[in-house]
């Protein structure tokens, strides 16, 4: 389970040195794709196998399903980390997610996200005043 919030910075080829709390669970091979909110998702091999298992599930009639399948899988970028734990972050998905040096890195349960630091922090000031009265609707009946 990846927990936490890190920030570590872009390098000038575009590589991000993975949080040390997270190499070993990724250094088998990471997929990093389009995520919600404009951050990206990274994510173990076996969690994006999972996830790709659940989208060719999907009817292929539906148009929902195709849209975001079509999105998701083109955009995605499969690597191994080297043996500083760095991988290197597309030029496109950079683009997407408008990443300059000052990144945040968190740890989002099965999957890691990386955010520009300013649109983390306008995400999250936007957001925590809606976190405390939220918890019912995703967790039914509270913690």
């Amino acid at each position: 389970m990846f927990l936490g919030t890190h920030t570590p910075r872009l390098d000038e080829k575009g590589r991000l040195i993975l949080p040390a709390k997270f190499r070993d669970e990724l250094a088998g091979g990471v997929v990093i794709t389009k995520g919600q909110e404009r951050c990206l998702y990274v994510f173990p091999m076996p969690e994006f196998q999972r996830i790709a298992g659940q989208l060719r599930e999907a009817p292929v009639t539906n148009k929902a399903a195709r849209a975001y399948s079509r999105v998701f899988f083109a955009s995605a970028h499969d690597e191994v980390p080297d043996k500083q734990g760095r991988v290197t972050i597309p030029a496109h998905l950079r683009e997407y997610a408008s990443l300059g040096r000052d990144l945040v890195v968190i740890g989002a349960s099965t999957r890691v996200e990386i955010w520009d630091k300013q649109s983390w922090d306008d995400y999250l000031s936007a957001s925590e005043e809606e976190f405390a009265g939220i918890e019912e609707g995703v967790l039914p009946g509270g913690l």
